[in-house]
């Protein structure tokens, strides 16, 4: 599974605060066998977002990208408006699990607007900035994210399995 790690933020896209979210992301994403090809760290801005999100998935052609950063109700966070502007299909079932599974945490989950879109056969998931979260919204999904890169890319097998 080639990997693509996004990371959005003001301050360490300026180098005014050290990223550890990518590198546990990277990490943890290592230890599953995933390979990550590339971290980027950008600012919150809608267009750097979307053109990164577009060459990633049409040229690169990343089975998945990770979004970190962005999906709160700041006036600066506006990932999940990036994301939709290159979405093509939109995948609800991530974005209520990670709520669902944050909510045990911490009430904070309610003011999340992390979302899952498909663009091409790229699989795109918002996570939540700090590190701990990051992890905890992906390891809430990890299960279903082969099986959903699988189909995205055409895999005709019916998703039951054999009865």
């Amino acid at each position: 599974m080639k990997v693509g790690l996004l990371i959005l933020s003001d301050k360490g896209a300026a180098g005014q605060r050290e990223d550890r979210s990518g590198p546990a992301l990277a990490a943890w994403l290592t230890e599953r066998g995933a390979r990550v090809d590339d971290v980027t760290i950008l600012p919150d801005d809608v267009d750097d977002i979307t053109a990164t999100l577009r060459s990633w998935a049409d040229a690169q052609r990343y089975d998945l990208i990770l979004t970190c950063g962005g999906t709160g109700v700041s006036p600066r966070d506006v990932t999940p408006e990036a994301t939709l502007a290159v979405a093509q299909q939109i995948v609800p079932g991530f974005g209520e699990v990670m709520r669902r599974r944050s909510l045990e945490k911490t009430p904070h989950a309610l003011i999340s607007r992390a979302l899952a879109a498909i663009r091409g056969q790229t699989l795109i998931v918002n996570l939540p900035g700090s590190p701990r979260a990051a992890i905890e919204n992906l390891a809430a999904v990890w299960d279903a994210v082969p099986h959903a890169i699988a189909k995205i890319q055409g895999d005709p097998s019916d998703c039951a399995g054999p009865a």
